[in-house]
């Protein structure tokens, strides 16, 4: 059944996309810092604290933060690693395709995982 658009909802899953996504982005370079590779946590983190803070379940809200967390994922692969050639963003986007494998499905998972844990529940689905 579709949920309907309430901006009250969408506006507060916002504000918890934005805390988590900053989270995840700051604990992403820590743990590289430790020689870990994690670029599923910054989009991971935003999908969560954003359906954690919405605690209603939004298909809009999901679809937000799906593709926000694809682009916090690419901003924070550019930060991590931008290509040798040209350090630009642009440039970043436009080569894409170059990227290692690796990155490519993580990427792909965090934006999964962004829009999946931002939908949230249904506090009447957990009536059992």
């Amino acid at each position: 059944m579709p949920h309907p658009i309430r901006p009250g909802i969408i506006a507060s899953g916002l504000l918890g996309a934005a805390v988590g996504g900053c989270l995840g982005y700051f604990i992403f370079f820590w743990i590289a810092r430790q020689g870990f590779y994690a670029l599923i946590i910054p989009p991971g983190l935003l999908g969560f604290t954003a359906g954690l803070f919405a605690r209603r379940r939004s298909t809009a809200l999901a679809r937000i933060c799906g593709i926000a967390g694809l682009a916090l994922g690419l901003f924070t692969e550019w930060k991590f690693d931008p290509f040798p050639a040209d350090g630009s963003l642009l440039y970043f986007i436009t080569h894409i395709h170059a990227l290692n494998p690796l990155t490519l499905i993580m990427l792909a998972l965090g934006a999964f995982f962004s829009y999946r844990l931002a939908l949230g529940r249904d506090p009447e689905s957990r009536a059992t």
